[in-house]
């Protein structure tokens, strides 16, 4: 499976549908409610509303999202978008029909379970500026999966449909915490990698992802960079881990990464300057690496990239 996707849900048959749009299907639990929601044929502006935050995450087929009065936008598998109480979403389901229908879930978490996260978080797990807090930003609403957050909504989906015993909410519970965690995580990554050089007096962090970003390229010195915020270097290792979701070694890791699947892009860079355009020191391990990210090897990424412009995939 791709990274970022969602394990499939088996399709309703037509004759089974209460209606061919937005035909839901309800697992309810202690502190959340799972929606499966598909639809089998075209359809135009259709409302939706829910009473609690909302997480959607695409499962199949594509909508195009209308929230806050704006245009829509493409939401396609391996997205997610969060959704505010009370917030209309208007939807559109351009390609639907009964042999490619569209699904996606909607969970909804009870804003006492999302209060208790937030509260245990912020008196146990306090951010390294005091001046923020944990919340789950309702500004950064369309995300793209990362593996972490793809993993707890499948874990949560499977909990919801599958599971049949008297520890089940229990089990929901502590996963609707991790994936409040992970939610605000890759959000808080968004929010300072498109906002680092606004941030960077405001925030260590935002500070920190700047000066990844403007040095990617060289050889970086973890041990310089917690000086550089006034951090010892396990007390910048862990804060850097909990409020982002990665350690200082893997984001710049991941962030080399991204970069050489942008210069692989370019049919003129060849596997060893994109090796060390993206600030890697050594071939052999960017392959390994770059493989175990992606799955694919540079030469096999580039071949994959070729074929999908050319139409044969």
């Amino acid at each position: 499976m791709k990274s970022g996707l969602l394990h499939p849900i088996p399709t309703t048959h037509e004759r089974s549908l209460f209606t061919l749009v937005e035909n839901r299907t309800a697992f309810t639990l202690e502190q959340c409610e799972l929606n499966v929601f598909e639809t089998h044929q075209q359809a135009e502006q259709v409302k939706l509303v829910f009473p609690d935050l909302v997480l959607t995450s695409m499962l199949q087929g594509k909508k195009v999202m209308h929230l806050f009065g704006e245009q829509g936008f493409d939401y396609l598998p391996g997205e997610s978008v969060v959704v505010a109480p009370n917030e209309i979403m208007k939807i559109d389901f351009p390609e639907a029909r009964n042999d490619n229908p569209t699904q996606c879930i909607a969970l909804a978490i009870s804003s006492d379970h999302i209060q208790q996260t937030m509260n245990l978080l912020n008196e146990e797990f306090p951010k390294a500026e005091t001046h923020y807090a944990w919340k789950v930003d309702e500004t950064i609403f369309h995300l793209t999966n990362n593996q972490e957050l793809a993993d707890i909504i499948n874990r949560l989906m499977r909990i919801s449909i599958k599971e049949q015993h008297r520890q089940k909410d229990v089990l929901a519970n502590l996963a609707l915490k991790e994936l409040l965690i992970r939610l605000m995580q890759t959000q808080a990554r968004i929010l300072f990698e498109k906002n680092y050089k606004r941030l960077n007096t405001d925030h260590r962090f935002a500070f920190v992802i700047g000066f990844i970003k403007e040095n990617i390229r060289e050889k970086i010195d973890l041990n310089k960079l917690s000086d550089k915020v006034c951090m010892s270097r396990a007390n910048f290792f862990r804060k850097f881990k909990e409020e982002l979701g990665h350690s200082p070694g893997d984001y710049i890791l991941k962030e080399r990464l991204r970069l050489a699947k942008e210069y692989l892009r370019h049919p003129k860079n060849n596997i060893t300057e994109v090796c060390y355009m993206a600030g890697f020191q050594n071939l052999h391990y960017f392959i390994r690496a770059f493989k175990k990210e992606t799955g694919y090897t540079p030469s096999s990424f580039r071949e994959q990239l070729s074929l999908s412009r050319s139409g044969l995939r």
